[in-house]
């Protein structure tokens, strides 16, 4: 096998796997919202529609995000293993470009924040958050 099949095959899984995590975290996120909400209507609860769906969209997310993820580096194995023209480098760049808004758009729906900002700090009940230092905007 030469190089040039080797990295196309290479690219080939890479681009499978990312296809099957999409898929496969699709199907277990829609299984356990449905067991959610089957367990809800078994124990005679009211369902917390809102909590099961959140928590359906945020596991989804992650699995697109994986699978976005997958993809990217696939196309970046193709494009720069095989066949780094300008014209190849050119369309990766815009697919790199497209796939990381998507990433970050889903970041944002998942967790309400940008990639690059910190997680907020939990604030003990009761206690008062911390005051922020002066030239800190």
């Amino acid at each position: 096998m030469s190089f040039h099949e080797v990295m196309e095959t290479v690219g080939k899984s890479v681009d499978a796997a990312g296809v099957v995590a999409i898929v496969i975290g699709a199907v277990v996120s829609t299984l356990l919202a449905a067991r959610a909400v089957l367990r809800h209507r078994r124990d005679g609860r009211a369902a917390d529609g809102a909590d099961t769906y959140e928590t359906y969209r945020r596991r989804l997310g992650r699995s697109i995000l994986l699978g976005l993820e997958l993809l990217v580096a696939a196309d970046i194995i193709r494009t720069v293993a095989i066949a780094p023209t300008y014209e190849s480098v050119g369309v990766l760049g815009l697919i790199v470009l497209i796939r990381t808004f998507l990433s970050w758009s889903l970041e944002l729906e998942i967790s309400g924040r940008w990639p690059w900002q910190k997680e907020p700090r939990a604030v003990a009940p009761g206690a008062e958050p911390a005051a922020r230092s002066p030239g800190r905007g």
